[in-house]
């Protein structure tokens, strides 16, 4: 037998106890992160809304494929970086849900729309040229979505007439095509109050939505609205002109988006072990913020309600009071505050079931940031 005759031994964790791998170790629950994809899915099967998760999530092709699988339209995209692996991996249907600015990435971008559906967001006319000379380069068509801000205050051309005026603009372009428009309410996505963030939510992507009826009413057919996210899916995303709900954290899910969509379980954890009990009610853990996101709050630990971690700040390790009589050895499962930038900082997702190690995951787009 050569070398490339070999076949690849399986993984020696598979099987294991989770208690018996190293730490910091990056854990998906599989059948909490299978309940979620399919009660996202159950919601949108028999709605005129479609379903387009947000691959910033979890940047893993495996699990990209099964919210495919599960009946989700195509995958959105923070990054061109993101795209690619995706379309490497036979996704046809990609928006990257940004501005892709700078001669080298608008020509990566145009190759990928000669082997997929690549739509991109742009909320300036000196965008829309750019890419329209890097299709034309490259002998492609890549469809463009305007982006309206909506009150998030970051990107995004004004609702109304501004939106109006970009997207004849986009539409007289060669190698273009005016998909429709993107909206993001995003600054409302985190208020705790579940009837104020629908209320105020839906407010906000009236203005998309009025937009929307704008271009139609002067001549600019606009076959889709897009915009959404885990957290108003149930509001932004059963409205009318609407069409796709780029929600993301579903997947996997953190301790904050769980305060918001309850509905949904925590799958993702970083197990962790203790490393040292300086004092009876203290102990450190083998994690830092090297190892999980925390821009929504400090990590909490599963099952431990009662403990408290004052601070997250240091690189490599986690101070925990409160403590019961944890010993030094222990495994935990500490549960990030962002799943998102949690599994950037990773290479693989260790898959489990009933406290056994079942499947091992890579996370193909982790640190694509380009």
């Amino acid at each position: 037998m050569t070398g490339t005759d070999r076949v690849a031994s399986p993984d020696a964790r598979i099987g294991r106890a989770l208690s018996e791998l190293d730490t910091p170790t990056l854990l998906l629950d599989r059948g909490a992160s299978d309940r979620n994809l399919a009660k996202m899915a159950a919601f949108f099967r028999d709605r005129p809304v479609k379903l387009r998760p947000h691959f910033k999530n979890h940047k893993c092709v495996t699990l990209a494929k099964r919210q495919l699988a599960a009946g989700a339209v195509g995958m959105t995209c923070a990054k061109v970086g993101e795209a690619e692996v995706l379309v490497e991996h036979g996704f046809q249907d990609v928006l990257v849900a940004n501005q892709v600015v700078g001669e080298a990435k608008l020509a990566r971008l145009a190759r990928l729309a000669t082997r997929a559906r690549i739509a991109v967001a742009v909320d300036h006319g000196d965008q829309a040229v750019a890419i329209s000379t890097a299709a034309v380069a490259a002998g492609t068509i890549v469809h463009v979505l305007v982006e309206v801000d909506i009150g998030m205050g970051r990107c995004g051309v004004q609702p109304g007439a501004p939106a109006r005026e970009l997207a004849r603009r986009v539409n007289e372009l060669p190698g273009v095509r005016f998909a429709g428009l993107q909206a993001y309410e995003g600054h409302l996505v985190n208020l705790l109050d579940r009837a104020e963030r629908t209320e105020r939510a839906r407010a906000a992507m009236q203005q998309a939505v009025d937009t929307r009826r704008m271009l139609e009413a002067a001549g600019l057919p606009v076959a889709c609205v897009s915009g959404s996210s885990s957290a108003t899916y149930d509001s932004t995303g059963t409205m009318a002109g609407v069409d796709e709900i780029q929600a993301g954290t579903y997947a996997t899910m953190d301790w904050q988006y769980h305060r918001l969509v309850p509905e949904f379980e925590v799958a993702l954890s970083v197990l962790v072990r203790v490393i040292s009990r300086p004092g009876p009610d203290k102990a450190v853990l083998d994690v830092g913020v090297k190892g999980a996101g925390s821009e929504f709050g400090v990590p909490t630990i599963r099952d431990f309600p009662g403990v408290e971690i004052p601070f997250f700040l240091a690189e490599e390790h986690t101070v925990v009071r409160n403590v019961p009589d944890w010993s030094i050895g222990q495994v935990l499962h500490l549960i990030p505050s962002h799943a998102c930038t949690t599994c950037n900082l990773y290479r693989e997702l260790v898959v489990h079931e009933q406290g056994r190690v079942v499947e091992i995951w890579p996370i193909e787009a982790s640190g694509r940031l380009a």
